[in-house]
């Protein structure tokens, strides 16, 4: 019954049965590697490159990131997520007098363009609360200047160790420094100055010009830490991207086969493709046929495109070659804006935008050859020719599933199974039974029958282009007892009731999704629904 709303106007609530599942986003591209400044292993979104350039300071020799994130939003990308990484980087330091001792403070964010100062004052402070004080920490965009990015106003702290308002523990918690060595016993002297037209001017001491930007990143780096959540792991906590790139690690560095491997492994846990750059050696089209053969690294979460583009090194005022990842994921993020994952065909091939060319030129034939390789071929010209080949991934002849070897399949894939996991997670929360099963399985239909209408799916049916089971066939007894929920969907990406099938498990607040096979092509309905009870049966046997 719809119940009075605002205005006069009838709110209706939403019923279990009437949520829908939320679209994961798509052409949102991670970038990870070295900066000039900002938070260090945090990931951070940006809009434009302005909004890098202010938290993680523009364009830096150094940085193959920094020309990377400009290339991309030039070629069309929309939103990006900056993962600063650092090799023996140090943040500056800073020493607050406190008699014969001092209070040093170290920064958060390491790097030689770090520049913090904090005052010290006793307002509000009692004469009988002698180990408190006022503190206050800012981060400038220049020294010398009142260009304030970054403040923090912690009142009525304490020296004192064990006091619940003990310096050292609040300042856990900072976004601009942390306290560095032992406490001293006094509390730190004020900053305070005489003059000015209140009798007084707050004064700050400085950091010290001791901030260090390290070495060039290598792929340990690169790579991190799953526990402690430093290199790529750094976005194991982030859902809402699903392109990845890692500039070069320098200007003369590829990123390395390990980094390539565990990045690409990275990405399929995460529903993601891992666009990669092209080895600099790969000068012709000719020389990236011949390497590629003997080239270790395939995946179908992972897609090339060649040749490296050639673009305007502002910093340099010239010309300089760089991998073409960035570029083309920009494009990607373009394209979708036009012509949606979802779209049954594809739109018109995008195009480098001014600014960027192709290093070497392409001939259509060699372009066909990439393609049949797992090569895509970037161009700043349309050519006058029959389209070209549809964009291909890295999978190479070990693909799961011949659609894995065309790009937008694929993505279209890890789209449809990162929005009904995630959904599932609270689809799936309410204790577990057919009420609650019945909801979930409605709620995933309606969202692949719009898919479908859309023109994601093969087939003319609804039965020949998705599928949902989520009853007891799938949540037995057995399952039900471990606190596991299981939903089976299938969608047909080339050929009508040809499905690409995944069982999904919610458990304890969490759920997974994974592969599993369903049938092979039948055009027989009956054919194929027995195929699908069998393969529910096998895949519940493979999980126990």
């Amino acid at each position: 019954m719809a119940e009075p709303g605002t205005f006069g106007i009838p709110v209706t609530p939403e019923t279990e049965s009437e949520r829908a599942v939320a679209r994961s986003p798509t052409g949102v591209t991670a970038f990870v590697g070295r900066t000039l400044k900002g938070p260090l292993n945090h990931p951070v979104r940006v809009a434009s490159f302005a909004e890098f350039t202010q938290t993680f300071g523009g364009l830096w020799q150094p940085s193959m990131l920094s020309y990377a994130v400009e290339q991309y939003f030039e070629s069309g990308g929309r939103e990006a997520l900056i993962v600063r990484l650092a090799n023996g980087a140090r943040a500056p330091t800073l020493a607050l007098p406190a008699g014969r001792e001092q209070l040093a403070l170290a920064g958060v964010q390491p790097g030689s363009r770090e520049y913090l100062r904090a005052a010290v004052d006793y307002d509000g402070i009692g004469p009988g609360e002698a180990d408190r004080f006022n503190l206050v920490l800012q981060r400038l965009r220049m020294p010398g200047t009142e260009q304030i990015e970054d403040q923090e106003i912690l009142r009525r702290v304490s020296i004192e160790p064990g006091s619940a308002r003990c310096v050292g523990d609040l300042l856990l918690e900072s976004r601009i420094a942390r306290v560095h060595g032992p406490l001293p016993l006094a509390r730190p002297d004020p900053t305070a100055g005489g003059g000015g037209a209140g009798g007084r001017v707050i004064q700050y001491v400085a950091s010290a010009p001791n901030g260090e930007d390290g070495g060039p990143l290598t792929n340990y780096d690169v790579i991190g830490s799953a526990s402690a959540g430093t290199g790529l792991w750094a976005l194991q906590a982030e859902e809402g991207f699903d392109l990845l790139c890692i500039p070069a690690l320098g200007r003369e560095q590829d990123v390395g086969l390990a980094t390539l491997l565990v990045a690409a492994r990275f990405c399929r846990e995460r529903y993601a493709m891992l666009v990669v750059d092209p080895p600099a050696e790969w000068g012709s089209a000719q020389q990236a046929l011949e390497a590629f053969q003997a080239w270790p690294f395939r995946s179908e979460n992972a897609v090339m495109f060649f040749p490296r583009v050639v673009a305007l090194d502002r910093l340099r005022n010239r010309p300089e070659t760089f991998g073409s990842a960035a570029a083309a994921a920009g494009m990607l993020a373009r394209e979708e804006e036009s012509v949606p994952l979802s779209a049954r065909a594809p739109g018109p091939e995008p195009l480098l935008r001014p600014g960027l060319k192709p290093a070497v030129y392409v001939e259509d034939s060699e372009r066909a050859k990439l393609a049949q390789a797992g090569i895509n071929t970037l161009r700043s010209v349309r050519s006058s020719e029959a389209p070209g080949p549809l964009a291909c991934t890295l999978a190479g002849a070990g693909a799961g599933a011949p659609e894995w070897r065309h790009l937008r399949a694929r993505r279209l894939a890890l789209f449809v199974v990162s929005s009904i996991e995630r959904s599932a997670r609270t689809l799936l929360a309410a204790p577990s039974e057919p009420r609650v099963w019945a909801q979930a399985q409605a709620q995933v239909e309606r969202f692949l029958e719009q898919l479908s209408r859309e023109g994601a799916f093969a087939g003319s049916r609804p039965e020949d282009s998705y599928f949902v089971i989520c009853d007891e066939r799938v949540n037995r007894r057995e399952s039900l007892a471990e606190g596991k929920t299981r939903l089976l969907f299938g969608v047909a990406l080339s050929r009508p009731a040809d499905f690409r099938a995944w069982l999904i498990t919610y458990q304890g607040g969490g759920s997974r999704a994974r592969p599993v096979a369903v049938n092979r092509f039948h055009t027989a309905r009956e054919r194929v629904d027995w195929e699908i009870e069998t393969a529910v049966l096998g895949a519940l046997m493979a999980t126990r």
